[in-house]
C-alpha cells in the first residue's frame, strides 16, 4: 500500500508521495506516474511528485509529468512540497531548501493557524543561453518565428530550470490552444521539447496567461511558466519588475529582482485529500 497526498497550486494538481530515498527505478516510477495521473482509472492529476531526504538540502523532490517523463522543476509543485513537509511535521523551519534537477530552491513558508497557506519561492536566475535552455535559433535575433498551419508565432525563449517559449496572443480566451500547443511543444527547434506560454498583457502590472505544458498538455497553472512570462515581458518593456500573472486557476505574484537577478514567486498551496493506493496488486 502506498500512502499519497493529492495537492494543488492554482489547480495545477499532483499526487505527492514521501519515500525517504527518491532513487527509485525510473521505469517503474514513470509507470506509476501515468497510472496515478489518469483521471478515469487512477487518482487524477497533472503528474506525480516524490519527496525524500537530501544530502545537500533540507529535502529533495522529483517531478514526473502525466505522460511519465521526468521534468526538472515545477513551480506550483514545489510550493506544495513546502506545505507537505511543514504540515506533516517533517520540519519546523519556515525557510527551507529543496533539491531539484534545476538546482536547490529556497522556500519561505507563510503559516496561518499552524498550516502553510502561501509559499514564496526563490526560483533563481533566468537563463537565456540557447544551449542551456535548450533552443536552436535560425538567426542571431534570438527569437523564433514558427508557422503552424494558418498562423505564425513569434516566440521568446528562456529557461527557469526548464525550457519555455513565450508568445503574445490578441484574443487569449478564444485561442485554440489544443490546436497549436502540441505542435509548438514538439517543434524541431526545441531539443528537449518546450513549455509554451500564450499571453495577453493587460497593463504594466498584470498579465493573462494560458500554458501548454511539456508532457501534460494545457494545465490550469504553471509556476515556472509564470516566471518566464514575467521576465520576458519586463525585458521587452511591457511590464514592471513585479507583476500579477493571471492563469486559469488563479493568480501568482512574480517579481524579477534585477539587483540580484533572481525571480521570486508567491502563491497558494492546498491539500485536497489523502489516501492509500493499492498499486501493482490484484
Amino acid at each position: 500500500m502506498i500512502k499519497f497526498t493529492k495537492m494543488q497550486g492554482l489547480g495545477n494538481d499532483y499526487v505527492y508521495i514521501y519515500c525517504n530515498n527518491c532513487n527509485v527505478n525510473i521505469d517503474s516510477i514513470s509507470s506509476l506516474a501515468r497510472f496515478v495521473s489518469n483521471r478515469n482509472f487512477g487518482i487524477g492529476s497533472d503528474g506525480l511528485i516524490l519527496i525524500g531526504d537530501s544530502d545537500i538540502a533540507d529535502f529533495r523532490m522529483r517531478m514526473f509529468n502525466s505522460d511519465g517523463s521526468e521534468a526538472e522543476m515545477c513551480g506550483n509543485g514545489i510550493r506544495c512540497v513546502g506545505k507537505f513537509v511543514y504540515d506533516k511535521g517533517l520540519t519546523s523551519k519556515r525557510k527551507i531548501t529543496i533539491e531539484t534537477l534545476a538546482g536547490i530552491k529556497t522556500l519561505e513558508l507563510h503559516v496561518k493557524n499552524n498550516k502553510v497557506k502561501l509559499v514564496t519561492v526563490d526560483m533563481g536566475e533566468p537563463i537565456f543561453e540557447p544551449d542551456i535552455i535548450p533552443v536552436i535559433y535560425d538567426n542571431k535575433q534570438k527569437q523564433l518565428n514558427i508557422k503552424v498551419m494558418d498562423r505564425e508565432f513569434k516566440l521568446n525563449c528562456i529557461s527557469v530550470g526548464n525550457p519555455h517559449a513565450v508568445t503574445e496572443i490578441k484574443n487569449l480566451q478564444e485561442f485554440q490552444i489544443e490546436k497549436y500547443g502540441p505542435i509548438l511543444e514538439n517543434d524541431k527547434h526545441f531539443p528537449k521539447k518546450a513549455n509554451v506560454e500564450f499571453i495577453q498583457v493587460v497593463d504594466k502590472h498584470n498579465i493573462k496567461m494560458r500554458v501548454w505544458e511539456r508532457g501534460a498538455g494545457e494545465t490550469l497553472a504553471c509556476g515556472t511558466g509564470a516566471c518566464a512570462v514575467a521576465v520576458i515581458c519586463c525585458l521587452n518593456g511591457l511590464t514592471e519588475e513585479k507583476v500579477n500573472v493571471e492563469l486559469l486557476g488563479g493568480k501568482l505574484e512574480i517579481e524579477w529582482n534585477k539587483e540580484n537577478n533572481h525571480i521570486y514567486m508567491t502563491g497558494p498551496a492546498e491539500t485536497v485529500f489523502e489516501g492509500e493506493l493499492n498499486y501493482g496488486k490484484d
